[in-house]
């Protein structure tokens, strides 16, 4: 109680507040800025709202150039990979009557010659495994042998499937054996 009484009583101050409100002329009353409050509300509502629309068109803007990317682009893959596959026809076409295993599979290096350099231009290229050191960013390890020398031992020993970096993204991990 004593702590009140000591506390300086004084009827000039006020709150900030209540002192603001009472500063209002008669040009500033709420009764005359309703209208135009009201006015401005209803123009946010409304940027708001086309805001909104505009968003959700954008989305499915976007979404449609999406779909529509990933059709041209396997479009694309299929024009160059037609080539291969006539190459494929006519090979078959050719080796039918032949005994000659040879011409066979020279036939099919061909073809695979020109599968990889199709491939290597839209931006494919083969990892190279064997003899590196282990990285499971890269490699799935599926076996572990012997190392056949110390400096084998913790490396990757054989690629029982290649792996393949599309740009310099992993496309496929490399299926490896490690020497322990």
């Amino acid at each position: 109680m004593a702590d009140e009484q000591n506390l300086p009583q004084d009827d000039n101050m006020t709150d900030p507040a209540t002192a603001a409100a009472g500063e209002m002329t008669d040009e500033t009353t709420p009764e005359t800025d309703a209208p135009a409050a009201g006015s401005e509300l209803a123009d946010l509502k409304d940027k708001y709202l086309r805001q909104a629309a505009e968003f959700e068109n954008y989305k499915r803007r976007t979404s449609k150039e999406r779909i529509d990317l990933f059709k041209s682009a396997n479009q694309e893959l299929m024009a160059v990979l037609l080539p291969v596959l006539d190459d494929f026809d006519r090979a078959r076409h050719h080796t039918q009557d032949t005994q000659d295993a040879g011409t066979v599979r020279e036939a099919v290096d061909i073809i695979q010659n020109k599968l990889i350099k199709t491939l290597e231009q839209k931006g494919l290229t083969p990892m190279n495994a064997v003899g590196t050191a282990f990285d499971p960013e890269l490699h799935e390890a599926i076996a572990q042998v012997p190392a056949p020398s110390e400096d084998l031992k913790g490396k990757v020993v054989d690629e029982v499937e290649k792996g393949y970096y599309l740009g310099d993204k992993v496309l496929r991990h490399a299926k490896v054996v490690l020497g322990q």
